[in-house]
């Protein structure tokens, strides 16, 4: 606890968030319901102070300070299982059921029909292996890594692979501003010059931009402006405080050289910043050696405007009588309202050397009104962009800051984010079920400490929603670890912070978020592809061999053939899925429910019909086959009838209910350059005898291929008939 101050400043953005420091008085009234942003008689372990000098208190240490009870809050965050891990789970259960309930079967039904042991034990082998779909794990693994490495590209470092799908499924955004939102780069967006209003165009601490209308002649307040001001800005460079630099930003737009004006007027005397007076003067020579002392201050509007007798015009300096005021009150509550930050300008001259001037502060009344600026930590480009796509997309984006929540709120509504406002104390005053309710209808959090974080987190977990958490402070990373999504920042990020989230920002930016999100779905819906491929697959060589054995015949596939469908299907196409580019359409959809089953029945009944197609042609063309030729000749024309099953399921799964004739079909080249390596494979294996008799088939002839084609192709029929029914109904 602070106990004695002087001119003392501390920047505590590593528990805020908040860049701007915060300046430390003895005497400040708090109490225990005080944000931590507003608690301005006490430093924090782990803040730095940047100004002045105090004595202090020391009220706790270890576990007992702020960083210890962020500590804390790091340490409780339970480990959240991911969607997909979730899902993939639940599947591996159902399909081992599946598995062991079909290999008891076939094996029952072999020996039941008096097959031999032996034969019954390869029948039930050449069903596990087709119904379990041993490639799943190891396609998702590189399907999310290839997620990973394009998302890297974008921008958006994944540290936890399995957090690429969870993004897929985020419904709700909590963000910071600063830094995130906004540029963290103080501009000056207008200055008001008596009733007129003077638009500043440009962003960041670049010189470019434009004033609208153009200034009139304030040589001398634009001289104070920089005067008055510690700040250096040289190449978008700034060394200072970030306010200061937005002023002298807005004197080089306005034409002042700034260097030469401070080479002019040395500055001879300095009353500082203190949070009780609430503004900063300096004294300066009067230019070319003449005698005089011009005095420069800046500060809060109404402070500096109580000690003001006279105001700026065009015609000169005049009396600043209660008309004026009342005006200049006005234009500070416009400015004030945009969430502007607003800071007035004045000037005294007076006729006396500096060196004469024995108490600065006694010069400070009788003042000039100058002009007053309104300064704003910008929207970054593209956010308000990214926001609107983020809605269309069905998800939700809450701001959660500890800036003041005018400010807060003013740039919300200027990028677009919908909701109410709300601070840290109002959140105090709920209950968990209470805040559940209430922060379904929050658009903006503000004042809020990293305990509010972790409460709106886990509210929203209450309520079923897959949030995504920013952050860049220590004092975000318990929030970060809770979230199913934590998202640091990978330049003003802390290394605390970095650990505790499962996705990094190389660039700070939100947008990256929006593009991540939608990479997300992307890779959900490449997974869900494979998916679909890969059960269709084993539910048509399950109904191929279990239908072929209820019917009377022996199992049209060997264990040895459909090991070979595995080694080929499994690898390139399955691969070449993973890769699929992202549907054009996939940020016009709402979120996925993240506990939905990646199986669930109409899925699964979409899947039965496929690879009933499968089975049912493969059976047919069997049979037909052991009637008019050997065994050899009609196992090797059902494997391959099968296999080229596969090249018509592969093309299929990509869209589940859109048909395959349009131009998205031929976006994939990889998926369309491993089904021709697999065709050839396949073709080696049949046509070359040296090949053939390692997986106990024939060469086939030409009309042989011919038929098998067209019978796989009977599965595309059925699928365009099945996808143009659905459409129609829906």
């Amino acid at each position: 606890r602070v106990v004695l101050d002087a001119v003392l400043a501390a920047d505590e953005s590593s528990l805020t968030g908040e860049t701007a420091a915060v300046t430390k008085r003895a005497g400040a009234v708090v109490t225990p319901d005080t944000p931590v942003a507003d608690r301005t008689n006490m430093l924090w372990m782990n803040t730095t102070v940047v100004r002045g000098r105090g004595e202090l208190v020391v009220t706790g240490t270890g576990m007992d300070t702020r960083i210890g009870e962020v500590a804390q809050l790091l340490a409780d965050a339970p480990h959240r299982r991911t969607p997909l891990q979730r899902q993939i789970d639940d599947l591996a259960r159902r399909l081992a059921l599946v598995a062991l309930v079909a290999v008891v079967a076939v094996f029952s039904i072999a020996m039941l029909r008096g097959d031999t042991l032996t034969t019954a034990a390869l029948d039930a082998i050449a069903l596990a292996i087709a119904a379990i779909p041993e490639g799943l794990p190891a396609v998702v693994t590189i399907t999310l890594a290839l997620g990973t490495g394009a998302m890297a590209r974008e921008n958006a470092i994944v540290k936890r692979l399995t957090s690429v799908e969870t993004l897929g499924s985020t419904q709700v955004i909590c963000t910071d501003k600063t830094g995130t939102l906004t540029r963290n780069e103080m501009t000056v967006r207008a200055v008001v010059v008596g009733d007129t209003r003077h638009e500043v165009g440009g962003e960041g601490y670049g010189p470019s931009g434009s004033i609208q209308p153009p200034l009139p002649d304030l040589t001398r307040g634009m001289q104070a402006m920089v005067l008055c001001n510690d700040a250096v800005v040289r190449d978008g460079e700034v060394v200072g405080d970030p306010t200061e630099a937005a002023l002298v930003v807005l004197a080089t737009k306005a034409g002042l050289d700034v260097e030469e004006v401070r080479r002019g007027r040395r500055r001879l005397g300095e009353v500082p910043f203190d949070a009780a007076t609430k503004l900063m003067a300096t004294l300066h020579a009067a230019e070319g050696g003449r005698p005089g002392t011009l005095v420069a201050v800046k500060g809060a509007p109404d402070v500096v405007l109580r000690r003001c007798g006279r105001v700026a015009t065009a015609d000169g300096p005049a009396a600043l009588d209660d008309g004026r005021r009342d005006a200049i009150d006005r234009q500070i509550s416009a400015l004030a309202s945009e969430g502007l930050r607003t800071l007035a300008i004045a000037t005294r001259e007076l006729d006396r050397a500096p060196d004469r001037v024995d108490d600065p502060e006694a010069e400070l009344d009788g003042l000039t009104f100058e002009f007053l600026v309104g300064i704003v930590d910008p929207p970054r480009e593209g956010v308000a962009d990214a926001i609107r796509l983020a809605h269309r997309a069905g998800i939700r984006v809450m701001m959660v800051t500890g800036d003041h929540p005018d400010t807060a709120a003013a740039i919300a509504h200027e990028i677009g984010i919908r909701g109410d406002v709300a601070t840290g104390a109002d959140l105090d005053a709920l209950d968990d079920d209470a805040l559940a309710t209430r922060v379904e209808q929050l658009g903006v959090c503000a004042r809020v400490a990293p305990e509010h974080k972790v409460r709106l987190v886990s509210a929203l977990q209450a309520n079923g929603r897959t949030t995504a958490m920013t952050g860049d402070g220590v004092n975000d990373a318990p929030a970060l670890k809770r979230a199913d999504i934590g998202v640091a920042m990978g330049i003003a990020g802390t290394e605390v912070t970095k650990e505790a989230g499962d996705l990094v920002l190389a660039d700070d930016d939100f947008s990256t978020i929006v593009t991540a999100v939608e990479r997300g779905r992307g890779i959900y819906d490449n997974i869900v592809s494979f998916v679909r491929f890969q059960l269709a697959t084993n539910i048509g060589a399950i109904i191929a061999i279990l239908g072929a054995r209820l019917v009377g015949l022996p199992a049209p596939f060997t264990p040895i053939q459909v090991l070979w469908v595995n080694l080929i299907m499994d690898g390139p196409p399955a691969l070449a899925l993973g890769a699929d580019p992202v549907a054009p359409d996939v940020m016009e959809r709402r979120p996925r429910d993240p506990d939905a089953s990646i199986l669930d029945g109409a899925r699964l009944r979409r899947l039965l019909l496929t690879g009933a197609v499968m089975g049912v042609g493969t059976i047919t063309l069997f049979r037909w086959a052991l009637d008019t030729g050997d065994r050899a000749f009609a196992t090797t024309l059902a494997f391959t009838t099968f296999v080229l099953f596969q090249f018509f399921n592969a093309v299929n799964a990509r869209l589940e209910f859109d048909s395959v004739f349009t131009r998205h079909t031929l976006r994939n080249g990889k998926l369309w350059g491993a089904l021709a390596v697999v065709l050839g494979l396949q073709v080696l294996a049949v046509q070359v005898p040296a090949v053939g008799g390692l997986v106990d088939v024939v060469p086939l002839g030409w009309r042989d291929w011919l038929l098998a084609a067209g019978v796989a192709s009977s599965l595309l029929v059925v699928e365009e008939v099945r996808k143009a029914v659905w459409r129609a109904r829906h």
